[in-house]
């Protein structure tokens, strides 16, 4: 994906926000065959990150803002189902798109503070002796399902 194909992507980004925005290089250069989707922070704006995934074979992104604080104790991301401490997992919200977001209508979820659940998912714990490969690609698929169903909820 290009700069502009990323900008373009975010579905819930005001004009503004779409041409402040610095695209990381890696999202610029990630294979998005070997990806289920792409999420980074922003490196400008504290509390700021996008996530963008793949709908129907369009690349769709939205905003995202952290919620000030967060749980003071262990926490599950409801992404990635990664247990956490408290300090690594946040609230983070998105405008809809459209005139919903216009009304000022938001969804949230807590996800990892660090927007990392495409590596945390895959790396969150070794393979126990019992356990088998289906079991980490189904905790992959969960993940993929979950954050597409965010973003779909932002964009319906």
């Amino acid at each position: 994906m290009t700069e502009d194909q990323v900008r373009a992507a975010l579905v819930n980004a005001s004009p503004d926000e779409r041409e402040r925005l610095s695209v990381p290089l890696a999202v610029v250069l990630a294979d998005w065959d070997h990806l289920d989707f792409v999420a980074w922070p922003d490196p400008e704006t504290r509390g700021r990150g996008y996530v963008i995934v793949e709908r129907e074979g369009v690349p769709t992104g939205v905003v995202l803002r952290a919620a000030s604080g967060g749980p003071s104790r262990a926490a599950l991301c409801n992404i990635c189902h990664t247990m956490q401490p408290g300090n690594q997992v946040a609230l983070f919200t998105a405008r809809r798109a459209g005139a919903a977001g216009e009304r000022g209508d938001s969804v949230g979820t807590y996800m990892c503070a660090d927007l990392g659940c495409h590596e945390n998912v895959r790396l969150a714990a070794p393979l126990a002796p019992s356990e088998m490969r289906a079991s980490v690609d189904r905790r992959i698929d969960g993940t993929r399902h979950r954050v597409e169903a965010f973003v779909e909820s932002v964009v319906a």
